[in-house]
């Protein structure tokens, strides 16, 4: 059965850890989100044939082992659970994200200032954990590690880079606690955009890959002639490449569109990795819109599901998506 799934903001304190109000991705110690919207956006899409929600949780959920990242509002345990056994009712899988990399854990509080202490595994290794325990053992669980760069934190009070040896461990860290959870750990993957070798030597075949593209480039039609390795890891207009070399590689993917930047993202990356990718690595696509679940942004989020339904509706098996 092929993966159709969107990801949805609980909590949306990932890109800076300074408060500033008058910015959309500034932190806030109160959710950005609508029980309204969110009721209305999971229902849309289960009956849009869409069969997997991606939570991004963070700091919105009161953690029992850890209630002191909770923001003011944050859900209970139990009403995270109760949510869970709505989507499963729903037909939509719920699949749990905690994105532990640099540039987007401000979520983590104190502990982000912590990154690679004994205090910070621990904390992370309680984190999934419970949370695997919370979805009642999700088969995938997302951990992020996406843009850990200094460019990508400009507006973060403390900048913090993990490099070399000191990443590959840490995420194997987290994949392993995922594993021991039962789940399959699944991460972004433009790490490969500026160290392909590196990328492709140390990457567990173990844990699922979403490269993203979110712009319109996808140009080249002849494996002969494309370079075998993105030769500018900062130009967007390559980064649909990655797809190519991680099929190359062996890796089970979820290529990753977003109506962000372009309303047509999501049907040019169906067609083209169903033409290009080894169908028995390609587990299914990914939609995201980069925008917290609030009322502001209802048409953004129904346009990202419409999407996806007319992607599910022209696949071979039609509404069945498989």
């Amino acid at each position: 059965m092929t993966i159709w799934a969107n990801l949805l903001h609980i909590s949306y304190n990932f890109w800076s850890d300074s408060p500033e109000p008058r910015r959309l991705s500034a932190y806030r110690d109160e959710m950005q989100f609508d029980d309204g919207l969110w009721t209305e956006l999971t229902q849309k899409m289960a009956d849009s044939h869409l069969n997997m929600v991606l939570l991004d949780l963070g700091d919105a959920v009161r953690y029992e082992s850890h209630p002191e990242i909770a923001l003011k509002d944050a859900w209970s345990t139990a009403r995270l659970k109760d949510e869970v056994a709505r989507l499963r009712e729903l037909g939509l899988e719920p699949i749990p994200k905690l994105n532990f990399s640099t540039g987007h854990d401000a979520w983590l509080g104190v502990y982000q200032r912590q990154v690679s202490t004994p205090v910070y595994y621990e904390v992370c290794k309680d984190l999934i954990a419970e949370v695997s325990e919370l979805f009642g053992g999700p088969r995938l669980f997302h951990l992020g590690m996406d843009e850990e760069t200094a460019a990508n934190q400009p507006r973060s009070r403390l900048v913090v880079i993990r490099q070399h040896e000191l990443w590959w461990e840490d995420l194997c860290f987290f994949a392993d606690e995922v594993t021991k959870a039962g789940a399959r750990p699944w991460v972004w993957s433009d790490h490969a955009w500026r160290h392909p070798q590196e990328f492709y030597w140390k990457m567990p075949r173990s844990i699922v890959q979403s490269n993203w593209h979110y712009d319109l480039d996808f140009t080249d039609d002849n494996e002969n002639d494309r370079p075998r390795v993105m030769p500018e890891p900062e130009n967007r207009a390559w980064r649909y490449l990655t797809y190519l070399d991680l099929d190359d590689q062996g890796f089970d993917q979820i290529p990753t569109a977003s109506n962000y930047r372009q309303a047509r993202s999501f049907g040019l990356t169906v067609d083209f990795c169903r033409r290009r990718l080894d169908h028995a690595r390609l587990l299914g696509f990914l939609q995201t819109t980069w925008k917290p679940t609030i009322p502001q942004f209802r048409d953004h989020h129904l346009q990202a599901i419409d999407q996806v339904a007319r992607a599910v509706a022209q696949s071979p098996a039609g509404q069945a998506g498989a």
